[in-house]
């Protein structure tokens, strides 16, 4: 199974998957120019691609997939409710194209993805796992808090990309206006780096070391230093260790990181 975060920030975000026969992009959201030149640097070809997977119809999701699902005439899927809030930039989509998620699993060759509730404020957000037989990988970002459905979503798998967007003091004090900093800061706005390392610590039981991905990093409310220092501080006061319990590494904004093959 293959892992790569393409890009991963408040600025854009798009993740590729592969069994190896399958591939699938979770999310979009740059140009269509980007995604493809990101799939290239890691040696994967655009024309290859078996769909495109929406967490939630924010720009920095969705941006490029109107243009990659013309181009490589790929199926879109997302819920309903996504599909009805879907911004009207991604432009015309083919009607085989569109693909409503009416249940929580869809199998695309022999990786099977699996959608789960996201706390955040969008019209219906999601995150996914993706199964290949044993392996597993999770995404969840734009998290509100760290709910008992994204908990039981993500804590078997092998490779976790989780959100650590900003850090509080940064943000309470920062350029953003009140009413966006209560927003971030809501139930229903985005994972602070004190609440992902709490999370994260949640994850690690002693059966199988994970590699986990802190990911969706504000450009202004966070670096990412800073996001990874916090939630290793967090991970050794409960005593897990960083060799052993865990791999943990940050995605990066502008280009693909983080490319995983297990």
């Amino acid at each position: 199974m293959i892992f790569s975060s393409l890009y991963s920030g408040s600025s854009g975000n798009s993740m590729f998957i592969s069994s190896g026969e399958a591939k699938i992009l979770i999310d979009a959201g740059l140009p269509g120019k980007s995604i493809e030149k990101a799939l290239k640097d890691i040696d994967q070809n655009p024309a290859e691609l078996d769909a495109i997977f929406v967490t939630h119809e924010h720009s920095d999701h969705v941006k490029g997939i109107g243009v990659l699902s013309r181009k490589y005439n790929l199926p879109i899927y997302a819920n309903e409710l996504t599909w009805k809030a879907m911004p009207s930039s991604i432009g015309n989509i083919k009607e085989d194209n569109i693909r409503v998620m009416l249940e929580n699993q869809v199998s695309i060759k022999d990786l099977d993805i699996v959608s789960f509730e996201i706390p955040h404020d969008s019209a219906s957000a999601q995150g996914y796992a993706v199964y290949h037989g044993k392996k597993k990988v999770a995404v969840a970002t734009d998290l509100g808090h760290y709910s008992e459905i994204v908990r039981k979503n993500i804590e078997d798998a092998d490779v976790i990309l989780i959100e650590s967007n900003h850090d509080v003091e940064m943000l309470k004090f920062g350029p953003y206006p009140y009413p966006l900093k209560r927003r971030v800061l809501s139930d229903f706005g985005h994972l602070s780096n004190d609440a992902c390392g709490n999370a994260i610590s949640e994850l690690i039981n002693g059966s199988k070391r994970k590699r986990v991905i802190l990911g969706h990093l504000s450009e202004t409310n966070n670096y990412p230093e800073l996001a990874y220092q916090t939630v290793v501080n967090i991970l050794r006061e409960k005593g897990i260790d960083l060799n052993k319990d865990i791999g943990l590494t940050v995605a990066r904004r502008d280009m693909p990181s983080n490319y995983i093959e297990f």
